[in-house]
């Protein structure tokens, strides 16, 4: 069988304000039932020590019912993040969602408790259309893009 994306990942020190942040901004769905997973199993899988998650799936606009998750988790015990957010950092770098209204979509991460990163910019992609843009931080500073293609 050939691969088939999933999920992506996200880990935060409060998965329910995340999870509420997402669905408010994003239009984003539970998947229940929320976790609450421990074990030796979880322990050898993910090679954290006393593994022990909790937290949700969330079903991503447009993807359908079978289309893939935000999977947002909080461990009993995690480890900092250094540094602000950066586009240019290894590793995972943004999550993007198409919109109607960027100014509006960041606008609605700003009043959910995310913040501004970048300027709305609009752009012509050569053979590909007009793309309006920006980037924003969630309210765990990860980077999400907002655009718009024309």
């Amino acid at each position: 069988m050939p691969a088939v994306f999933s999920h992506t990942n996200i880990i935060s020190e409060d998965w329910r304000r995340l999870a509420d942040f997402y669905i408010e901004v994003f239009e984003c769905r539970q998947v229940p039932p929320a976790r609450d997973l421990s074990g030796d199993w979880l322990e050898m899988g993910t090679c954290v020590k006393g593994a022990h998650l909790e937290g949700i799936h969330l079903r991503l606009p447009g993807c359908g019912e079978n289309g893939p998750t935000l999977e947002i988790y909080s461990y009993s015990e995690m480890l900092e993040r250094s540094g602000p957010p950066a586009a240019n950092r290894i590793g995972f770098g943004h999550i993007a969602f198409r919109v109607d209204d960027v100014g509006r979509t960041l606008d609605a991460v700003v009043s959910h408790g995310g913040s501004r990163l970048g300027e709305i910019v609009m752009h012509e992609v050569a053979g590909v259309g007009r793309l309006t843009f920006t980037y924003a931080a969630d309210p765990d500073g990860n980077i999400i893009e907002i655009q718009k293609w024309e």
